[in-house]
């Protein structure tokens, strides 16, 4: 097959002259070409395509013989013929002026090998020299209308109903010319004699002969078509019988494939269409066979090969793909891919003494040949290593007796074809006993073919294949697969196979091992199909696709791809005495077909486009540019699926047993789905839109079919979107109510098919019925998380609501998850928590405050038509989805929730602060925190409980300060969970202060302990603010910092193992930056909500003592209702209780915190008893509803481990506080425990 590529080059003639060329006739080789003019005959040479010589006739010649009209060769370019309008025959000799005169010589550089090394030379690589010499003059007295040489003679028809026969020496040697008249005709050549057709006034108007055919094919100036043949060996009128086609009457003209024995007519132009030939180009394809991958190989052939060689006749590419093998006039060159050389004969003599006649194929990693030893004229059979030199020093040469026309190789097997009509089996060894591995062939088996084969040059292709027909094969036990069974032999079109003869005793035969390995005799030859171009198989083996490895593939040209299918009993049961082992299926394909991908279910092939460029030139211009003339041509590389229509095949025939194993053996496939659809969508067009009525439909069972998969639901969906809405009915007719199938979507979960089927329903049912549904479907969306989904569904609610029918929602597809984890609305938030302790007054939550919303189609969801009814409905599904995600504590998927549809929380959460945002578990809450977030409950290793100093009280100032820095400064926390330490000012300094400060109110020790404070030596201007999403975000490296511990006592203190421990183990119980990030948000959502409960609870394990304070601060500044009051309490000591009981971790934290609980605790006794205010002191012996707090006892059993000799009466709960103690500590927590957080 031929694939026309770009623009036709133009020649330019040297000649100048006013006659223009209408006729170009190329001789047999193709090396040269005659154009013909009005009284001019020129000779060009091919490539390179220059003028040679041109003979021009003369004024008076000319007007005897009328104008030159049309030409033709002697097979053996030695004469031309030339026809002119007055009834004469125009013999000319071509005479070559003589070896040493060459008109164009190729110049090589200095030094160059590819010299004059070959007795051809003159001929092959130079340009010759030729001279035109008139011979004779035939006058025919009648006008010429077609002339064609048939070996010596030349046949000539002129339009008075005669064939004359000549001898190219112009003589007739006596044969008398013959009258269409006398010639029989009849519909086929095994019908009697027939009469005489009408051929008074019929003449032939264009003929060809047909060596194969051994006939000519022609056409009459009526338009009817025909085929004239002698009967015996003399072309005599006597012996002639003629075949003519019933129902042409429009041919014009004629051509004759000798190689497959056809016949080609052109008729009438009825649609414009055009017929272009070219006469051979070099052309560079890519050969990968995919049409969108990047990765696209294509390499010009070496040109110094080229340039003496050319044209290429044969070229092989190995098993791998990898190594690609070309043979053009004489000798071989290779290409590698993996190194991107080509490699040539060394020994240029070498290289021009052989010429390869029956093509090349790889075995492994030899190139296998047939060829012809100019030297010794003999015929070859050679093998080249690739990895050697390419010489014939590393061949293995073996003789065959006679030319090789084809070539193949099966496993280690070759089968050549050869001149006789022989076939010849030989087996190749690799051995690898000397430096370079080497191969032995050896002749295992001949076949003669010449009963068969009238001549050779029929023979298209020959291979061998495991494919046999008789097999008894089954899917547990693959046939006797990779052995030699038969011979795939295509005899112009039709495809013979001769299979091996198992019926006689050799198969019995068991006595020794050389008669097992005797091969058997092959069966009289079958025919399986007609008109075959191409035939693939392959020895590999697969047992999960056997149907395809085992089948043979066929190209038919018109008829379209047919496949010689295997079909196998399933279940390893018997088969059927009727049931047939293979069968033939046809189907239709888009492409020229070019190779099979076998397990992978792809043809790949090429498609010819061609584009006009109408616009390249005006119409003034005098001469059209080439461009205009002919079309730009492109050649594509493609591939087509094919398995849906062998499936439908298998389906029509009563075959679903092989068609569900065939296509379960292929559901891996990528595409399978698309097959599916493909199979389901032909069969519904043909059978809706068919106007007369199918009396066995096949919709339904391929409808049955397809719900043998999973994916039946996306499939059917897929093919009613791509299909009229007209043909909906028909489809769910055969499939099952739309309605069912949604309601299957939902409980497989798979709501974006759902989403298509709401889409059909839309189109199908009544507007209440869509909204049932789509209902149900955004319900378990929201459920599900599908947030594009939702977001679809409540512009559908919205639409069905209005009555405004819009444009369907496009079916949703896969949403990739956000870099945020659904945190996204908060970008378009600012929360400030600049303000002080006592600027968290009541209106600090006050639910009137405004909040910048986000913009786009999220923010016109709450802004339009707030009141309508359907708004309504929809904000009642949205506000009992977050109230059900609050109750089960889903604090993640909330906040996904309201960042995703863009869903007002902090409004809603205020109204919902005494009811659903109010926490009854606080155990259990915290838990869910930590398996939603990710974040590890903290652990202390009993190392760090028995030997740690901060656990005894030596530096826990230093420790619980610096441990404060890592959950209360963003810029420290930021990048805790690596292990590096971060400041805004690049060095952080553990500096030991020797003042004698007061302790806050979080300290277990005694006002005159000494403390070591760890405390970040800052730059002026730095300002600690929490939840600043730069500080969250940006980070500043100071791993070069230096850390030392300085005290006027102390000239250097250093922290023992235990210690670093113990810090490093605070460090590993933070969770993820995201995590972090996120918790800090949600805290700031519910601060502003006034979601105290929630507050806390996210402040737990944060353990940001900071926020502790600050809530316990906001309680003292508002009226909080005492429910939330003692649901906070009773909050605290449960985690406590948990705390001690099962995780010991938070045990440091809430030590740390407990002054702020002991307030929290006075708080809610105020609130109950206003009128008994009690001190700190006493809190621990006032009689409420409570139960007595655990606070207290573990404040005492924490004093009792202090040193005594530190503070007497050091525990907290023994010791009572004034007022202006209080207001000290407050605002010492104000100092510390202020911030500002601004996220953007």
């Amino acid at each position: 097959m031929y694939f026309l590529s770009g623009w036709p080059r133009r020649l330019l003639c040297p000649l100048k002259g006013s006659e223009k060329p209408f006729h170009i006739q190329p001789d047999s080789r193709r090396l040269v070409f005659a154009l013909l003019s009005q009284t001019q005959i020129s000779l060009w040479y091919s490539r390179p395509s220059v003028l040679i010589v041109s003979y021009k006739e003369s004024a008076k010649a000319a007007s005897q013989f009328g104008s030159y009209e049309r030409t033709e060769w002697k097979p053996d370019s030695s004469m031309i013929a030339v026809a002119t309008a007055n009834g004469y025959i125009l013999l000319f000799d071509i005479v070559c002026s003589g070896q040493e005169k060459c008109l164009y010589e190729p110049v090589y550089p200095k030094g160059n090998p590819r010299v004059k090394v070959t007795p051809g030379y003159k001929e092959e690589q130079c340009a010759p020299s030729l001279t035109v010499e008139m011979k004779k003059v035939l006058d025919f007295q009648a006008k010429i209308t077609s002339l064609q040489s048939m070996q010596d003679d030349l046949v000539i028809a002129t339009n008075d109903g005669i064939l004359h026969l000549i001898h190219w020496d112009g003589l007739t040697n006596g044969r008398k010319a013959i009258n269409l008249c006398s010639v029989p005709f009849s519909v086929d050549l095994q019908s009697s004699r027939g009469p005489s057709l009408d051929f008074e006034s019929v003449h032939i108007q264009d003929m060809e002969y047909g060596s194969t055919l051994d006939g000519f094919a022609v056409v009459f100036d009526d338009g009817r078509i025909g085929f004239v043949t002698p009967v015996s060996s003399k072309l005599t009128a006597e012996n002639l019988h003629g075949v003519w086609a019933q129902e042409i009457t429009d041919g014009t003209c004629v051509a004759v494939n000798n190689k497959y024995k056809l016949m080609a007519f052109g008729c009438a132009n009825v649609f414009g269409a055009h017929l272009f030939c070219t006469l051979g180009g070099d052309f560079a394809h890519y050969s990968d066979g995919t049409k969108k991958e990047p990765m696209k190989i294509s390499s010009m052939i070496h040109s110094t090969y080229l340039e003496s060689n050319w044209p290429i006749k044969f070229a092989a590419i190995d098993q791998l793909g990898q190594c690609v093998a070309v043979a053009g006039k004489y000798g071989i060159a290779h290409y590698a891919l993996f190194t991107r050389k080509w490699k040539l004969f060394g020994n240029i003599t070498q290289e021009q003494n052989m010429a390869v006649t029956g093509g090349l194929a790889w075995w492994n990693d030899f190139i296998v040949l047939a060829c012809y030893n100019l030297v010794d004229q003999q015929e070859e059979l050679r093998l080249y290593l690739r990895s050697s030199n390419l010489d014939n020093v590393f061949a293995h040469i073996t003789k065959v007796q006679s030319e090789t026309l084809l070539i193949n190789v099966f496993k280690d097997m070759v089968i050549l074809f050869r001149v006789d009509c022989s076939i010849c089996l030989y087996s190749i060894d690799r051995k690898d006993d000397g430096p370079n591995p080497t191969a032995s062939v050896q002749v295992l088996q001949e076949v003669s073919m010449s009963r068969y084969i009238p001549h050779p040059s029929l023979v298209v292709s020959i291979t061998l294949t495991s494919v046999r027909t008789e097999t008894g094969i089954t899917l547990k036990m693959p046939q006797q697969a990779c052995a030699a069974e038969s011979i795939m032999l295509n005899l112009a079109g039709q495809l013979i196979m001769l299979q091996r003869d198992r019926s006689g005793p050799q198969v019995r035969e068991k006595d020794s091992v050389s008669k097992q390995k005797k091969l058997l005799p092959f069966c009289a030859p079958v025919v399986l199909a007609q008109c075959v171009e191409n035939v693939w198989t392959t020895c590999r083996s697969n047992k999960q696709k056997r149907h395809l490895l085992e089948a043979l593939w066929l190209n038919c040209g018109e008829a379209g791809m047919k496949v010689w299918l295997p079909l196998f009993p399933r279940d390893n049961r018997k088969p059927h005495s009727f049931l047939s082992r293979r069968i033939m299926l046809p189907f239709q394909i888009n492409i020229y077909p070019l190779a099979v991908l076998f397990e992978d279910a792809l043809v790949l092939g090429a498609v010819n486009e061609t584009v006009l460029y109408d616009n390249l030139y005006t119409r003034n211009n005098e001469k059209e540019p080439l461009e205009v003339l002919f079309p730009f041509c492109t050649v594509e590389r493609t591939s087509q699926i094919y398995l849906h229509h062998i499936l439908r095949q298998l389906l029509v025939r009563n075959l679903g047993e092989q068609a569900l194993l065939l296509a379960q053996s292929c559901v891996t496939l990528p595409y399978f789905p698309h097959v599916l659809e493909l199979m389901l969508h032909e069969v519904l067009e043909e059978e809706a839109t068919s106007r007369e009525p199918i009396p066995d439909p096949l919709l339904p069972t391929v409808a049955k079919f397809i719900t043998e998969f999973p994916l039946f639901l996306q499939t059917v969906v897929h093919c009613a979107r791509k299909t009229e809405y007209a043909l909906w009915n028909y489809l769910f007719a055969a499939v099952g109510n739309p309605k069912d199938l949604f309601e299957e979507c939902l409980l497989a979960q798979d709501l974006d098919t759902a989403a298509s089927y709401l889409i059909i329903l839309q189109n199908m049912e009544v507007p209440a019925v869509s909204r049932q549904h789509a209902t149900l479907l955004f319900s378990t969306a929201l459920e599900h998380g599908k947030w594009d989904l939702c977001r679809h569904m409540i512009r559908f609610l919205k639409a069905i609501g209005a009555g405004e029918l819009e444009t369907p929602p496009p079916t949703p597809t896969h949403q990739e998850p956000s870099s945020t984890g659904g945190f996204e609305f908060f970008k378009h938030r600012s929360i400030s928590f600049s303000q002080s302790v006592e600027g968290l007054s009541a209106s600090k939550f006050n639910l009137q405050k405004t909040l910048s919303m986000p913009s786009g189609p999220s923010a016109k969801r709450w802004s339009k038509d707030v009141d309508s009814a359907e708004n309504m409905y929809i904000d009642e599904m949205l506000w009992r989805h977050a109230r059900r995600l609050l109750e089960e504590m889903r604090l993640k998927d909330l906040s996904s929730f309201a960042a995703q549809l863009g869903f007002e929380l902090i409004g809603w959460l205020s109204k919902e602060r005494t009811r659903a945002a109010r926490v009854e578990d606080f155990v259990k809450a915290l838990k869910r925190l930590h398996n939603d977030f990710l974040w590890p409950v903290p652990v202390i290793p009993s190392s760090c409980l028995v030997n740690s100093p901060f656990k005894n009280g030596k530096y826990k100032t230093v420790g619980e300060q610096f441990l404060n820095s890592q959950s209360t400064e963003p810029f420290v926390t930021s990048d805790l969970e690596s292990g590096v330490i971060n400041a805004h000012a690049g060095h952080i300094c553990l500096s030991l202060n020797t003042a004698h400060t007061q302790t806050d109110s979080g300290s277990l020790q005694g006002p005159q302990t000494q403390d070591a404070i760890l405390s970040p030596l800052l730059s002026k201007g730095d300002e600690c603010s929490i939840g600043s999403a730069t500080d969250l975000t940006e980070t500043s490296s100071m791993v070069d910092g230096d850390w030392t511990m300085v005290d006027e006592g102390f000239s250097a203190l250093s922290l023992t193992q235990s210690d670093l421990e113990y810090i490093s183990m605070e460090l590993a119980n933070k969770g993820p930056r995201k995590s972090q990030v996120q918790l800090r948000y949600l805290m700031h959502i519910f601060m502003e909500a006034g979601c105290l409960e929630w507050c806390m609870i996210i402040a737990l394990i944060l353990r940001d003592s900071a926020v502790i304070c600050q809530i316990i601060s906001s309680i003292q500044h508002s009226e909080v209702p005492t429910d939330i009051l003692q649901g906070i309490k009773s909050g605290m000591l449960a985690v406590d209780g948990w705390a001690l009981a099962d995780c010991p971790g938070y045990k440091p934290f809430l030590n740390r915190i407990k002054p702020q609980l002991q307030k929290l605790n006075e708080i809610t006794e105020e609130q109950i008893q206003p009128e008994a205010f009690q001190p700190l002191s006493r809190v621990s012996i006032s009689k409420t509803v409570e139960a007595p707090s655990s606070w207290t006892e573990d404040n005492r059993n924490a004093a009792s481990h202090i040193n005594s000799s530190q503070n007497d009466g050091s525990g907290i709960t023994s010791r009572p506080e004034d007022d202006g103690q209080e207001e000290e500590e407050e605002q010492q927590l104000e100092d510390e425990g202020s911030y500002e957080c601004s996220v953007s």
